[in-house]
């Protein structure tokens, strides 16, 4: 798969476990609805290789128990575990003017709200309490921004930029030192 194929593809769920002795899955799905990830045809690991047609079963608090054509013991699924599952793009509803998809986000360039370049989008993440965007700046370490309109006013697919509000720094600051003196008793 070329590397052009491989950026039409989208990542749409990771099999996160497996589910009972008859080979059903756990997916831990990134669509809107969690049940819309069977609903696209048959998907494929990050290979593009093999291609997995799922049917749900039910969805929990998890994510999606699903079946996958052509497993039928716990042991072969178990072998899928941290299998991400993608789409190829085209096969995805066509976005709004004011919508895109979060891998539309992977490589834009990020800039103050005065313009000033301060790094580049490196993926977007979810560790539970709502999208981060992971901010690379050109010198140090990545950091998490937030996506949510306080931190993030503007997203500009057109123009490849979006714009970044930085959150009050959480790092040490000198003047909150002088005042962290113990209190006399």
């Amino acid at each position: 798969m070329t590397k052009d194929e491989h950026s039409k593809r989208i990542l749409l769920g990771e099999i996160s476990g497996v589910h009972g002795i008859r080979g059903d899955i756990l997916v831990r799905t990134y669509t809107a609805t969690p049940d819309a990830i069977a609903s696209y045809g048959p998907l494929t690991d990050a290979t593009g290789t093999k291609t997995f047609s799922l049917k749900i079963v039910r969805v929990t608090d998890k994510g999606v128990v699903a079946r996958i054509a052509g497993i039928s013991d716990r042991t072969t699924a178990e072998a899928l575990r941290g299998t991400k599952l993608f789409i190829a793009r085209e096969k995805l509803p066509e976005t709004s003017a004011s919508e895109f998809y979060h891998s539309d986000l992977i490589g834009l360039n990020a800039v103050a709200e005065d313009n000033t370049p301060i790094g580049k989008i490196v993926s977007v993440q979810n560790f539970g309490a709502g999208d981060l965007l992971e901010l690379q700046p050109p010198e140090g370490a990545s950091e998490f921004i937030p996506f949510e309109d306080q931190w993030v006013p503007k997203v500009d697919l057109s123009a490849r930029t979006v714009v970044i509000r930085r959150p009050p720094s959480t790092g040490d600051e000198t003047e909150d030192a002088e005042t962290d003196e113990p209190e006399q008793t």
